[in-house]
């Protein structure tokens, strides 16, 4: 029977563990870690990601900052309110939500963002030292699968993990994750993407097969060895054909692919909560000086 990855209990275990860090923290240090998160536009997607995130740092004990400004706020004020959490000694971690409304230039925004308090991972500061393999901060939801994969996998040391998805914030920096040279990793890494013709000659080789296309339901059982596990990334909203009703899925064909497989991650429920989960703990390591390590378990 195969095993579903379950990425809300574990992030729930996560979150558990995180509480009684902060109160030492506070106790031992005097030290209440501080997230800034930043909104710009009415994207209603955004509206949800934010509130959720706002809501688990006060679930674990967090300061947060909310600002919501208006689509069409300059770029001028969104660097204003960059700077001036870059230079507050409460704010830890600063998040700008994405996407921007078009007349902002995100490279720029996210330039501006002091590495330090990149707990997006997001910035090429951090992004050139995962790739080289340096300390600094991962990605939020390539931490995750790792940690799901740390837990529900084992070494991946030697195993073909396919990445289908080339974007800058899951398919390029899990690829890279998973494949340095450390314990939890060392994998053998491929990524492929929909500019492939056929997905199948590179998907049909994976032993760990992780798929952030945002395509609903690309990926099928013909794409996947049996046995292998799949990390599905994808969160897509669709229209129930019976009900009618909006609904979320994923890039891959659950009902389908699942007899197939040794693991996977259901949607929702798989590597969602796992993201937000992942914001915390990097926010966390922020406010202790502490820097997190690709190889590093949380």
């Amino acid at each position: 029977m195969p095993t579903l990855i379950d990425g809300k209990s574990v992030a729930a275990e996560l979150r558990a563990q995180l509480r009684q860090a902060v109160e030492r923290l506070w106790q031992e240090r005097g030290i209440r870690p501080g997230l800034a998160l930043l909104l710009v536009g009415d994207h209603p997607a955004s509206h949800v990601y934010v509130r959720s995130k706002a809501k688990a740092c006060q679930e674990v004990g967090f300061f947060s900052i909310v600002e919501h400004l208006p689509a069409d706020t300059p770029q001028t004020k969104v660097l204003e309110y960059i700077e001036r959490w870059n230079e507050r000694e409460d704010v830890h971690g600063i998040l700008v939500q994405l996407p921007l409304p078009r007349h902002i230039d995100e490279q720029e925004v996210l330039l501006r963002i002091d590495p330090c308090k990149d707990v997006d991972g997001f910035h090429p500061e951090n992004v050139g030292r995962l790739v080289i393999g340096l300390p600094g901060f991962v990605p939020c939801t390539p931490a995750g699968i790792r940690e799901l994969l740390r837990r529900y996998v084992g070494s991946l040391s030697g195993k073909h993990v396919v990445v289908v998805g080339r974007s800058n914030i899951v398919g390029k920096p899990v690829a890279n994750l998973l494949l340095q040279k450390t314990p939890d990793a060392n994998a053998v890494v491929t990524v492929c993407h929909t500019g492939a013709p056929d997905l199948r000659p590179f998907t049909r080789q994976a032993d760990v097969l992780i798929v952030a296309m945002g395509v609903a339901g690309a990926i099928g059982a013909e794409h996947v060895k049996e046995g292998a596990v799949v990390i599905d990334v994808g969160i897509n909203r669709v229209v129930d054909s019976v009900s009618g009703k909006e609904r979320l899925v994923g890039d891959v064909r659950f009902e389908e692919v699942f007899p197939k497989v040794s693991a996977i991650t259901p949607v929702p429920g798989g590597v969602g909560p796992m993201t937000i989960a992942m914001l915390l703990w990097n926010t966390y390591r922020a406010a202790t000086g502490e820097i997190w390590k690709p190889h590093e378990a949380t």
